[in-house]
């Protein structure tokens, strides 16, 4: 049997869709919230798969290091890397694709969580990324082959549409 936890993180980062064509082209930010979810198949000797606060110093320290009040771009995407590197102090994430949030959970859970959960016992199984209030999209990893699957942005609430 599996076990399951979830770490939910908040963090602050600007972003711009590359080739987008729409206004998610220009420089803008989000207030974004990660929930982490984190499977082990073996108990600790106080029934823990893992401590949260383990989870919350792995996962939030690489966020805080990394994405937090930084901008997130594709790595193809010269001229935003050229018009962040004019601004002093700077501050950036280049990822190997757009900075989506489908694409974001997917480098979370991809690159990521392997690298700050290794030698923890335990292992993340998806990641949700909530870029608005409304909206989140999320990657998990298929129990089966270990492949992950993302979902599109999927909104929620009452005034969906």
């Amino acid at each position: 049997m599996a076990l399951t936890i979830m770490r939910r993180i908040k963090f602050c980062a600007g972003h711009r869709l590359f080739g987008h064509g729409g206004k998610c082209e220009h420089f803008h930010g989000h207030n974004y919230v990660a929930d982490f979810f984190v499977q082990g198949d073996a108990q600790d000797d106080v029934g823990r798969i893992l401590d949260f606060s383990v989870l919350k110093k792995q996962v939030k320290g690489w966020i805080d290091e990394h994405w937090d009040h930084s901008f997130l771009i594709h790595q193809d995407d010269a001229n935003a890397r050229q018009a962040l590197e004019l601004v002093k102090p700077c501050r950036f994430f280049v990822m190997p694709y757009n900075p989506t949030a489908e694409n974001m959970a997917k480098y979370l859970l991809e690159e990521m969580c392997p690298e700050v959960l290794e030698g923890t016992g335990a292992h993340a199984c998806q990641v949700r990324i909530w870029e608005t209030d409304e909206s989140y999209a999320e990657a998990s990893l298929d129990p089966a082959g270990g492949e992950t699957t993302t979902y599109a942005a999927m909104a929620v609430g009452d005034d969906v549409g």
